[in-house]
């Protein structure tokens, strides 16, 4: 029988849906491969057809609910935000959309989103780390800080996001009080580089 695009598309579509079912019920450690396999009814070799790796499902995974986030971000921005109050939006629809994989984003995060992977080790993970960079990078020029971001400063915002995902993933205060707490600061931080940095160059300008 001819594999259809069709076809293809329905594999990989449940696929994802086993891997979110058993990586929620059984967690990210103990589920295999092959259990993935066995629950979609494909071969076990069947599956890396479509994902290289267990990290680079889940990073599909991950991805996926990114992308719905960043829908949810358009629908709600005012545009009246000031820079500290978008970019917490724009997180925070994030760590919304990735709720129920938070179990799990700590293992994704290792191995695709960290700042020192390069970005072709998981496609989705380089998309996902892009994507993100440039819509931040975009909210940081619509606020007249910067005329264009520096690579070290989008490292550095990286570098800070990542690290609220890391800890938001394990952070067992009620409501995750203590990631808003750290996030609110890092942005705080963050900004408040960007109007430094803008200052010293200004000076240096006019001297």
């Amino acid at each position: 029988m001819r594999v259809t695009a069709k076809i293809k598309k329905e594999t990989r579509d449940r696929i994802l849906d086993s891997a979110r079912k058993l990586f929620s019920e059984n967690g990210f450690e103990k589920t295999t491969t092959r259990d993935i396999a066995t629950a979609a009814g494909i071969a076990s070799g069947t599956l890396f057809n479509y994902f290289r790796s267990k990290e680079a499902l889940a990073m599909t995974i991950v991805a996926e609910a990114l992308d719905e986030a960043k829908r949810d971000f358009l629908e709600r921005r005012r545009g009246d935000e000031s820079l500290e109050e978008v970019l917490f939006l724009h997180v925070m629809t994030g760590l919304r959309r990735l709720e129920p994989h938070r179990h799990y984003v700590g293992a994704v995060i290792e191995t695709a989103m960290s700042p020192f992977t390069e970005a072709s080790v998981l496609d989705e993970g380089g998309r996902v780390r892009a994507d993100h960079i440039e819509t931040v990078g975009e909210l940081i020029v619509s606020h007249a800080i910067a005329d264009e971001p520096s690579f070290l400063v989008m490292h550095l915002y990286w570098t800070l996001y990542v690290g609220v995902l890391a800890f938001w993933s394990n952070d067992a205060s009620l409501n995750q009080e203590h990631t808003l707490a750290l996030l609110d600061q890092s942005l705080r931080l963050f900004v408040g580089s960007l109007a430094s940095n803008v200052s010293r160059e200004e000076a240096g300008h006019g001297a």
